[in-house]
């Protein structure tokens, strides 16, 4: 059985932005803030949304001539090998789900600070429960919903954060001098978080009306959540000393309250709750259908690739990932490793944008026949650009957090075992059967 075609460009960009939308933006915001000197913090946000266009540019030409729900696992497939490709993909699928748990996290601390005497778990298992119904009762439901909450969240900040502008009487000093090499260089890899998944929108291309507004969509929600990010981000650290900000996993509640007392306070618990609900929505979106591209390809168990008849979703991969989920948040919510999860994300996010670029490099050698609907202008210019920094941008994350590099390599090689041990076993199984119904047809006839 077969997606269906009915999403439009408004829910692309609300998808595409939502899964970066997250309450954990904030606390990686003001670490970004922390590298960077006096309130310049909006420059290093700037520069990693410009340097996040290059990859989307590369995106956009993958998509383009290989438009499916596998997304990158796909692209990087018919670029480099199907084990590396399948072995990076579900790596990064992990990841993402990591982001939840350090999203829950935050969440946590937000109802602690606002509501200490709820459970935060109790809220946790209420939103995953409510996003995971309108995912199984169809995508133009949690489409509709993802729309309404993005655009209206995003309006919100951009509102505040200009009530607090005017109410401190900003004015910006000395807005290119931020410091040293060294510190811009962190600002700029873990500013590349505040853009984490913006390219999880590609496994949406068999449900899109016009393949073209993957592309589109990925290009305008860069732009939109680069101002947003960078009017709060410069609002917070201009109303609140950046010494609070850091010492709290909670650090828009400070800042709302410090603006808007009370009222502020419960304003932006809302939007903490908007904002994890789109995180948790978008990746359910997402991840789902490159969970049902993957068994629907015999890389993950074929339970996965079952679609639901009445609402056309796959509805087994969904409440997986809900069990998962929830799983990784209440880990978190014990452990508060949350910023292992915030680096470790930035960091794997910059490796699949290097990747991506040279994906694209491999694939125009490789095929230079394949239809593409979308080509990055300027030759390999581009690709080049988008692998050679975000390179460095793994590296100064590795460098500066060494145990990101322990988690990520022990995740690797936990993935490498799946994909040499597990995968040929599925394969071979799913190959049995399908002799076993041909013998079985050709015995009826």
């Amino acid at each position: 059985m077969q997606l269906k075609k009915v999403l439009s460009l408004r829910t692309v960009v609300a998808t595409s932005a939502g899964l970066t939308f997250a309450s954990a933006s904030f606390v990686a915001a003001v670490q970004v803030a922390n590298y960077m000197a006096g309130e310049s913090a909006w420059l290093a946000i700037l520069i990693g949304g410009l340097l996040c266009l290059t990859a989307a540019s590369c995106f956009s030409e993958l998509n383009g001539a290989l438009p499916s729900a596998a997304g990158i696992r796909l692209y990087f497939s018919r670029a480099f090998n199907e084990r590396m490709s399948l072995t990076i993909s579900i790596l990064y699928m992990v990841v993402i789900l990591g982001v939840i748990g350090a999203e829950s996290y935050v969440l946590a601390s937000v109802f602690k600070e606002a509501l200490p005497g709820i459970t935060p778990v109790l809220w946790i298992i209420l939103l995953l429960a409510v996003v995971t119904v309108m995912n199984i009762r169809g995508i133009k439901i949690a489409g509709a919903f993802q729309d309404l909450i993005t655009y209206g969240l995003t309006l919100s900040l951009i509102v505040i954060a200009g009530i607090a502008l005017f109410k401190v009487n900003f004015q910006l000093e000395a807005p290119l001098y931020p410091g040293s090499i060294v510190g811009v260089v962190n600002a700029v890899a873990v500013g590349v978080f505040l853009f984490v998944g913006f390219e999880w929108v590609t496994p949406l291309a068999e449900e899109v009306t016009d393949n073209k507004l993957i592309s589109k969509g990925m290009y305008l929600a860069i732009g939109l959540l680069s101002v947003t990010y960078a009017l709060v981000t410069v609002a917070m650290t201009a109303s609140v000393p950046k010494e609070l900000l850091s010492a709290s996993a909670a650090p828009h509640i400070l800042f709302a309250r410090e603006i808007l007392g009370n009222s502020g306070l419960i304003g932006m618990l809302l939007l903490s709750l908007a904002a994890s609900v789109t995180t948790f929505n978008a990746g359910l979106i997402s991840v789902s259908r490159f969970m049902y591209a993957s068994a629907r390809e015999h890389v993950l168990p074929k339970v996965f690739s079952k679609v639901s008849i009445r609402y056309f979703t796959p509805y087994i991969a969904i409440w997986t990932l809900f069990a998962i989920g929830l799983v990784i948040s209440v880990v978190v919510l014990l452990t508060g490793r949350y910023m292992m999860l915030v680096n470790m994300a930035a960091a794997m996010e910059s490796i699949v944008y290097a990747l991506a670029g040279l994906a694209v490099i491999r694939l125009r050698k490789k095929e230079p026949e394949l239809a593409r609907n979308y080509r990055v202008k300027g030759g390999n210019v581009i690709p080049w650009l988008a692998c050679i920094i975000f390179s460095v941008l793994v590296l100064a994350v590795l460098i500066t957090n060494p145990p990101v590099f322990i988690y990520l390599l022990c995740g690797f090689g936990i993935c490498f075992l799946y994909v040499n041990k597990v995968v040929p076993r599925l394969k071979k199984k799913y190959t049995k059967q399908r002799r076993t119904r041909k013998r079985t047809a050709r015995r009826e006839t």
